[in-house]
């Protein structure tokens, strides 16, 4: 079981990045966290091409947060484009679950936002169709 504790402060994390968003771009895209027992995973959503056609909003994962409970530690991993999981060997587990987040904040490798990503003058376009984010939670509830 993930601590109550870190999962609030990725969860601050995460309302965070979606509050320092530009006003212009909030209808555009917005972050969410996806919870399981063991992982974190910080989503981007961005709102469906042609909702006439789907108006589901499009899923990507960013990065995900991995508890071991026996060692209580914490474990970083990066998405590639088919949606596989690899471990981040640019920083060791370790017990703070702040380290990950300050990691992908500053994404040295670009493996997260992408090389030279901002919000305000590029807007990634990766495509992961699923439900759940369009604001009203993972499960379509809040």
């Amino acid at each position: 079981m993930i601590p109550e504790a870190d999962l609030a402060r990725v969860q601050r994390w995460v309302d965070t990045r979606n509050q320092e968003l530009p006003e212009e771009v909030r209808d555009k895209v917005r972050y969410e966290l996806d919870v399981t027992n063991r992982t974190l995973t910080i989503i981007e959503c961005r709102p469906p091409w042609r909702p006439e056609d789907d108006p589901d909003w499009t899923r990507t994962p960013i990065g995900r947060l991995r508890y071991t409970k026996y060692l209580r530690e914490w474990s970083l991993y990066w998405s590639d484009r088919n949606l596989k999981f690899h471990r981040y060997d640019f920083v060791e587990p370790n017990v703070n679950v702040e380290d990950f987040l300050a990691e992908i904040q500053a994404d040295p490798t670009g493996i997260f936002w992408g090389e030279f990503w901002t919000v305000s003058t590029h807007l990634p376009s990766r495509v992961h169709r699923a439900k759940g984010c369009d604001g009203t939670g993972n499960d379509g509830k809040r």
